[in-house]
């Protein structure tokens, strides 16, 4: 077999493969994991790059920042609530930031993340993450607004990431907020507009965090949730 020219240009996979390589290491140095954690983070990076061919997990164009923008995007949220065990994840999609939280929260004892997704597609390959990875999770094929009385037992602390406006969210998470959990929503640069909008319908004391992993993230974390003119609702939004 002859060598490779000098000259000769990586091909597009191989550049793909070194950028998510030096993109892993930036992230887990941001936001640091065990060894068992990140083995276990390899291997649902793996199926979804896998899964990504046939099946839109996540932006095409984030595909060689799968680490800083998706996985320690997801893992910051960790420090926001430490002691939580039990987590429900709205409309988990490609596994953020639930089948995240759920690997690294696999050793823990009692420790559970619901993860919501209502299309069959992508709980399919949740489903197939959570047998890859041993994560702590739980499955559910729903809608967020369907799920409420569903699950059993307290919840810590609930997450949405790219799923629903923020009025419609708080809206879902309302009936466990006042049971005690937190909320914890990643958003983005329009935060603002979405909180102004949010408090139209709800009265709410947010707490911004800016994101770690830099751009224009943030991290909208909630603990008491009012419906300002209690009234039927339609997704999660009073009418």
């Amino acid at each position: 077999m002859s060598a490779a020219h000098p000259h000769q240009k990586p091909s597009l996979e191989t550049s793909l493969e070194q950028r998510l390589t030096a993109d892993r290491a930036a992230a887990l140095s941001l936001t640091p994991v065990s060894r068992e954690t990140a083995a276990r983070l390899d291997r649902f990076i793996d199926l979804l790059q896998t899964w990504q061919a046939k099946t839109n997990l996540v932006s095409p164009a984030t595909l060689p920042m799968l680490w800083s923008r998706h996985v320690s995007d997801s893992l910051q949220l960790l420090t926001l609530a430490p002691d939580a065990k039990v987590w429900a994840d709205f409309g988990s999609g490609g596994g953020f930031p639930g089948m995240v939280l759920a690997c690294v929260l696999a050793d823990t004892p009692g420790a559970v993340v619901h993860l919501i997704e209502r299309n069959g597609k992508k709980a399919g390959f949740l489903r197939e993450a959570l047998r890859v990875t041993g994560a702590a999770a739980v499955i559910h094929l729903a809608d967020i607004k369907d799920i409420v009385d569903r699950l059993a037992g307290p919840v810590d602390c609930i997450t949405a990431r790219a799923v629903a406006p923020l009025n419609q969210l708080i809206g879902f998470a309302e009936p466990w907020v006042k049971k005690g959990a937190k909320a914890l929503f990643l958003k983005g640069q329009d935060v603002e507009a979405e909180l102004t909008e949010a408090t139209k319908y709800w009265k709410i004391e947010p707490h911004l965090h800016s994101s770690r992993t830099g751009g224009h993230g943030w991290i909208v974390e909630l603990d008491r949730i009012e419906c300002l003119n209690p009234s039927p609702s339609v997704d999660g939004r009073p009418l």
